[in-house]
């Protein structure tokens, strides 16, 4: 019997680059898209070569790549290459990011201001204007920017985290409506708490005491599950969702009491 429905799940044979991807949920959404047959560029500015190495592994295709997000030129310079490499560039997950605790008059405000904005916000509407002619060329040319639920609401101390991902919200919101028209789609994942590098920090068990606090559904959340919304967003089938901020988070930000 034929099939009804008329749209594509399918992301096998697109050529992706993710940002960030040598750990965490960079590391996750690398794996995930190269599992369902994407060509994948595994980019971060720490070594990659693990991560190239078991998607091959897994008979998936990867090539990596050293970048930092925060610099330009190297952006250009690894667009090229990875355009070059696959023959085009369909999909963008902008997931590279840092974290900073600074008071707002700490004396190292100002670096870890600019040092923020630069790779997590400037640097993903760098990647954006990098790979756009690529985009211009795809059939269904998808971006995905990872903001946080900090870009929602706000946690003492971090001002330049906070800033940086709300920003993100409004770049991704902005570039929407522009692109909209040439059917390139621009989304936001704002993720929750999740067990990665930059929670590894955190006590287990202030952990289970936070998000039994704060969550609906009481965990933290695996890379895995951030990275599966992430692909959704980036099917052939996600034609008509453009301009939306999702929180995956397990409820934190609904949760009134």
């Amino acid at each position: 019997m034929a099939r009804l429905s008329r749209l594509s799940r399918s992301v096998a044979g697109k050529v992706v680059i993710v940002t960030g991807a040598a750990s965490g949920m960079g590391r996750a959404t690398a794996h995930l898209f190269a599992d369902e047959g994407a060509r994948v560029a595994v980019t971060d500015i720490n070594p990659v070569e693990d991560v190239v190495a078991e998607i091959r592994a897994a008979g998936g295709q990867a090539q990596g790549w050293r970048l930092d997000v925060g610099d330009r030129a190297d952006i250009e310079r690894v667009v090229g290459e990875v355009a070059q490499h696959f023959g085009g560039i369909e999909i963008l997950v902008n997931n590279a990011g840092i974290s900073t605790h600074v008071p707002i008059d700490g004396e190292d405000w100002e670096a870890r201001w600019q040092r923020s904005l630069d790779v997590m916000l400037t640097g993903e509407a760098r990647m954006i204007r990098a790979v756009l002619p690529w985009l211009r060329k795809a059939e269904h040319p998808r971006i995905v920017n990872i903001a946080s639920t900090e870009g929602l609401g706000a946690t003492p101390g971090i001002s330049p985290y906070t800033s940086a991902k709300t920003g993100i919200i409004g770049l991704t919101r902005s570039l929407a409506v522009e692109l909209g028209p040439e059917g390139i789609t621009v989304n936001c994942i704002c993720p929750g708490p999740i067990n990665t590098g930059m929670t590894s920090r955190i006590a287990d068990e202030h952990k289970v005491i936070f998000a039994k606090r704060r969550t609906a559904l009481k965990r933290y959340a695996e890379p895995e599950e951030v990275a599966q919304m992430t692909l959704s967003l980036c099917l052939p089938a996600a034609c008509y969702t453009t301009g939306a901020t999702l929180p995956v988070d397990g409820g934190l930000t609904i949760r009134n009491a």
